[in-house]
């Protein structure tokens, strides 16, 4: 059985299809089966393509770039910034929840589990989709953004009005690859401690969104709900 089943039975698989050749995907699938065969990685493998499995092409409205998975035990879930509802809510994912909560006046979901805004049309991607236990980056310039570059492509041809989240300078530096003008790009630095009071606090970008989209007769997102487990 292909590492890549999960992926190829969404329908990000044919759009992305046409983009990779096949030398990709059987690397690919080579990387991921060396890399869970020989270190601890997080996701779990069957978690790696999470991202697309709970947020459809057809169903994509808001793409939030984040980095790679966090690289503690229990927390990566292959979405980005999300962690399990039974989890502590990581540094970054308390700040975008204190975001929200000054921006809309309203509560924030009460854990860390984003599957919620996954199933409303939030595409919760990181740019690389494993990482080695503790090793921040560890998979970093091996294979995995060739692939997320590709999603990016594969979203920037779709004419519906999307709205993109770029949150720091790794994040950033997707906009290269966005170039279609019913698309809205927000920009602002990490939520992360380090940089979140550099301008990501009053960015604004929930309201933003839901504004975009109700102005494009798109149903806007529920920040606040959570998923029930």
């Amino acid at each position: 059985m292909s590492n890549l089943d999960a992926l190829q039975r969404t329908d990000w698989w044919e759009p992305l299809n046409k983009k990779l050749d096949l030398k990709y995907w059987a690397d690919l699938d080579a990387f991921i089966e060396e890399v869970y065969k020989n270190e601890t990685v997080y996701p779990a493998c069957d978690q790696i393509f999470n991202a697309f499995t709970l947020t459809s092409l057809a169903n994509t409205k808001v793409i939030l770039i984040g980095q790679d998975p966090y690289p503690n035990a229990g927390q990566a879930m292959g979405l980005s910034f999300s962690v399990p509802a039974e989890q502590g809510l990581p540094k970054s994912l308390i700040n975008i929840y204190k975001e929200l909560t000054n921006d809309l006046s309203q509560p924030a979901p009460k854990n860390g589990d984003l599957t919620a805004w996954a199933k409303q049309g939030v595409l919760l991607l990181n740019t690389i989709l494993t990482v080695p236990a503790g090793k921040r980056n560890g998979h970093a310039n091996l294979i995995w953004e060739r692939l997320t570059n590709a999603v990016i492509n594969v979203i920037n041809e779709r004419n519906q009005p999307l709205v993109y989240l770029l949150w720091g300078k790794q994040a950033a530096q997707k906009v290269d690859f966005i170039n279609n003008s019913n698309h809205l790009i927000l920009m602002a630095p990490h939520p992360s401690p380090l940089s979140a009071y550099r301008g990501f606090f009053g960015s604004r970008p929930f309201s933003q969104i839901n504004r975009y989209l109700i102005d494009h007769q798109t149903q806007p997102i529920d920040w606040s709900q959570q998923t029930i487990h």
